[in-house]
């Protein structure tokens, strides 16, 4: 594919931001999204500097009309979307279930599930429509199991992974496909939020058989992968890079 357009949410930190560098590398034509509009602006002037056309457009996924602007403003720039990765998320707050509230789980699940379900559900709207198309969702290893004091990320990324094989089903006779990446514990704010202090990092990172966190960069090349035709007949389903986490 030549310069294929590719939209990435949640791109102005992590696994978002290395994966846009990641497409720079191949020159594609990027679109990148996020909350806050002063690291957006610098984010696309980084890329540009790098001689790949690249937008800002400034978006909540958790509200429909500024999932619909980004995805449309995107079409009317570039003509069309052949990837869409779609990683903004948020960890939500830590601590065991009876300390959980409504707001508590509306502030995961509004960002993670619902950012989701309207991406992908304006995503499709253009990809099926265009008879093509890639899309990989942000999952995580807490997608297929479970953990102590993060109940609601648990529980919203189990979402993303039911979300990720019912929209693929949907997308199939259309030509597009549809997976999900789900990494382990990789170097981010989340991962140091999560441990607090660099002793219990090191024990949470003991128990990984590759004992090490992954880099932003590792994922983004998983996604890249997974959007890729070098994984064509791939729909449905989630990659896990975790560093054999969930191998035994």
């Amino acid at each position: 594919m030549d310069k294929p357009t590719v939209l990435i949410t949640g791109a102005l930190t992590g696994i978002g931001r290395a994966t846009a560098f990641a497409y720079a590398g191949q020159k594609a034509r990027i679109v990148v999204s996020g909350r806050r509009a002063e690291p957006g602006a610098l984010l696309a002037d980084e890329l540009r500097a790098l001689g790949v056309e690249a937008e800002f457009i400034q978006t909540d996924v958790r509200f429909d009309h500024e999932v619909q602007h980004l995805i449309d403003a995107t079409v009317a720039r570039f003509g069309r979307i052949d990837i869409a990765v779609n990683s903004a998320g948020t960890e939500g707050q830590f601590g065991p279930v009876v300390e959980q509230t409504t707001e508590t789980y509306a502030a995961v699940f509004d960002s993670n599930v619902l950012g989701t379900l309207l991406s992908l559900k304006h995503e499709l709207r253009v990809m099926t429509a265009q008879g093509s198309g890639s899309i990989v969702n942000v999952s995580s290893t807490m997608g297929s199991r479970g953990a102590p004091n993060v109940s609601l990320y648990v529980a919203s990324k189990h979402a993303v992974e039911g979300l990720t094989k019912s929209a693929a089903l949907e997308a199939a006779p259309f030509g597009v496909r549809v997976n999900a990446v789900a990494p382990g514990p990789v170097e981010t704010g989340m991962l140091s939020r999560l441990t607090v202090n660099a002793e219990r990092k090191a024990a949470f990172l003991s128990n990984v058989p590759l004992k090490r966190a992954g880099t932003p960069e590792e994922i983004a090349n998983a996604i890249v992968f997974v959007a890729s035709e070098q994984s064509s007949f791939m729909t449905g389903e989630i990659l896990r890079v975790n560093g054999g986490k969930t191998a035994s």
